[in-house]
């Protein structure tokens, strides 16, 4: 037989084996639980969710979308509670400006004046921007506590990567070993790279969700020392000390604050109390003596 020949059977048999292979030969039974989890996941947001359709898609045409895009931000910095999706927020807040402008209303009706015509324009204003309000009251502490919980996580990965660990499995073990939010941030991460996500990306993603300068600072570092091939165990040491030299600071400047926090309490609230005490048995003794 040819060469020619047993070249175009090759040609001709090893790709539709390779193609039966592929067919026959795949685990269905991964891709099928994907796809129950992902169904489970979507009844679980709709459940969740629980907002008419109409009052969703109203609220949707009526906020503007940077403002949407703004929103989903502070959700994203607030840890994007489960019982808050985006859509229930946005469809909450008509009906807050709704009754706030009801009871604004009310009182107006009673006594009208222009002074109660600003407390209702106030009171609406107010209802409609207080999920903004406590998004970033969340998001806040949430970075508060990111930056509190960070020189730990950095200590924990610098010791497992100084044992011969991957950068990737000392955040993962870190991650797990710790808890808060900060904790949840680094397996997200984790979870970006692991469905095919770039480093960089994931990384910086991370920067953008939690948004505080001390964890973008650690993400330059990483993503500089992976472009340059820096020894990563160098950059987390030095990441570290500078982090806990920054939290000392914080601590250092929150206790020089007490002293302008605590001087009105001291004047208005402490002061006249002791002043009573300590004055008032001589100002009755000088009234009865003189009177």
């Amino acid at each position: 037989m040819s060469p020619l020949l047993l070249g175009s059977i090759a040609a001709i048999v090893l790709p539709l084996s390779f193609i039966t292979w592929s067919v026959v030969g795949t685990d269905r039974s991964a891709r099928k639980m994907i796809v129950r989890n992902l169904g489970l996941a979507h009844e679980e947001a709709s459940k969740s969710t629980s907002v008419p359709a109409a009052l969703l898609n109203a609220s949707r045409k009526l906020t503007p979308n940077r403002y949407s895009a703004w929103l989903d931000r502070k959700l994203a910095g607030a840890g994007r509670p489960k019982a808050w999706p985006l859509g229930r927020v946005l469809a909450v807040k008509p009906l807050l400006a709704f009754v706030g402008f009801v009871l604004g209303f009310l009182l107006f009706v009673k006594n009208p004046s222009p002074q109660l015509f600003l407390v209702m324009v106030a009171i609406t204003a107010v209802a409609y921007f207080l999920p903004d309000i406590l998004l970033s009251n969340t998001a806040q502490k949430r970075r508060q506590a990111m930056q509190i919980a960070l020189p730990n996580m950095l200590d924990q990965m610098l010791i497992s990567v100084e044992a011969g660990i991957g950068f990737e499995g000392a955040m993962d073990r870190a991650a797990h070993n710790s808890s808060g939010p900060l904790a949840d941030e680094f397996v997200r991460t984790l979870q970006d790279i692991q469905v095919g996500r770039a480093r960089r990306e994931a990384y910086q993603d991370l920067a953008a969700r939690t948004s505080f300068p001390e964890l973008r600072s650690f993400v330059r570092s990483i993503v500089q020392a992976d472009q340059y091939g820096i020894a990563i165990a160098n950059v987390l040491r030095s990441q570290a000390v500078e982090m806990r030299i920054k939290r000392r600071q914080r601590a250092e400047e929150h206790a020089m604050k007490i002293p302008v926090k605590i001087l009105f309490p001291l004047i208005f609230s402490i002061l006249p109390a002791l002043f009573v005490i300590i004055l008032g048995p001589t100002i009755f003794s000088i009234i009865k003596m003189f009177g």
